[in-house]
Formats: structure tokens, C-alpha cells, sequence
């Protein structure tokens, strides 16, 4: 889990990942992100990169609009 950190850090650094961190539901823990890239080529990308990646699974749903206050 400390190689799937340190992976994503880059990306929180240069503001590709905007947010990412566990979520602590009773149901069982997993951990949410939010991204913002050009194409779903390079999120694909990104993600088989991971070295999590294979531990769980990746579910990707789009958004079409983030409202910041």
C-alpha cells in the first residue's frame, strides 16, 4: 500500500489527481480519487501503472462538471 501512495503523490503534486484518500465504510474500506485527464487513454494508463493495481478493482465513472467553493 506504501508503493500505491508514493505512486500517486507525483500526480496529487503536478494537480493531476485532485483528491485521494481511504474511505472508511463499515461495509469494507477502499480508497476513492479524483483525476483530471485529457483522454480515457491516459487514465488507462495511469492506472495499469499502479502498483496496487491487481489488488482490487478500478471502477471509473466520469464527471462532467466539479463546482469548488
Amino acid at each position: 500500500m506504501q508503493q500505491h501512495i508514493a505512486y500517486w503523490a507525483p500526480y496529487l503534486n503536478d494537480g493531476t489527481m485532485i483528491v485521494f484518500g481511504p474511505v472508511m465504510d463499515p461495509k469494507g474500506g477502499y480508497g476513492i480519487g479524483v483525476v483530471a485527464v485529457e483522454n480515457q487513454e491516459q487514465l488507462n494508463q495511469i492506472v495499469a501503472n499502479d502498483p496496487a493495481n491487481g489488488l482490487g478493482n478500478y471502477e471509473v465513472y466520469p464527471m462532467m462538471a466539479v463546482t469548488k467553493q
